[in-house]
């Protein structure tokens, strides 16, 4: 009696493989494609709101400042979460991904006031090669990095309410150690996500549906790690004007 119909032979475990291989590289190819959509929409928003006086002038002053600040955490807080993204369709994600991105460009308007455009280029590229080291090697290596996790949280905790209470009290010393821890986390939340990016996607592998939302997410991920990566070493590297 035959249960071919029923049981795999080990030619259609390879194929079925490569399937996933395939899938995989185009899924990572989304997550990095649509994280740079959003870096090319914060940029860009950014630039114009430094670039026109007036529109500079009422953004960035106080009480407006304060509220375009804090406004991208509110928006992941309230309307974007990963957790909210999963109960969204790919193309409603993908809009609000879009939105985020140009109220992040909004809140980092006050960079190209504060420093030269040549530093921010030159530390852009900076954060580029270090960001896709990283996430290479994420998605290379055969390491678990599931321990990293914890750890990373809290380093990204300290340095969420240590830059939350310095906004109070303008501590240079306090703003230099922040920066430097957090050059070392989003560095490796980098090498880390991409690797639970990798694995999300190997566990969803037939299921088109959810890996849209999951390159949504990804993509989220992946762009907060650069964005806070790059702000840290800015702080570190950039030139005043």
């Amino acid at each position: 009696m035959s249960f071919d119909h029923e049981q795999r032979r080990p030619a259609d475990y390879a194929a079925y493989g490569s399937d996933i291989d395939a899938g995989l590289q185009a899924h990572m190819r989304r997550v990095y494609n649509t994280m740079c959509i959003g870096l090319g929409i914060t940029g860009l928003t950014a630039y114009v709101v430094a670039s026109v006086p007036a529109l500079a002038s009422v953004i960035l002053t106080p009480p407006l400042f304060y509220v375009v600040a804090f406004a991208p955490l509110a928006f992941l807080w309230f309307g974007f979460s990963p957790q909210r993204i999963q109960r969204m369709s790919a193309g409603e994600a993908t809009r609000m991904f879009a939105i985020f991105s140009g109220i992040m460009g909004l809140s980092m308007a006050t960079l190209f006031l504060v420093f030269t455009h040549e530093s921010i280029a030159r530390v852009f590229f900076i954060t580029a090669g270090t960001f896709a080291a990283t996430s290479l090697y994420g998605y290379t290596t055969k390491r678990d990095l599931t321990k990293m996790g914890s750890f990373l949280f809290m380093g990204f905790m300290g340095i969420f309410f240590a830059s939350l209470i310095n906004m109070f009290f303008h501590s240079a010393a306090v703003h230099f150690a922040v920066s430097v821890i957090g050059v070392v986390v989003f560095t490796g939340l980098a090498a880390w996500d991409t690797q639970y990016i990798k694995e999300s996607y190997r566990y969803n592998a037939m299921d088109d549906s959810a890996n849209a939302r999951l390159a949504i997410t990804g993509a989220l991920r992946m762009y907060l790690n650069f964005i806070n990566l790059f702000q840290s070493l800015l702080s570190l590297l950039g030139d005043r004007r």
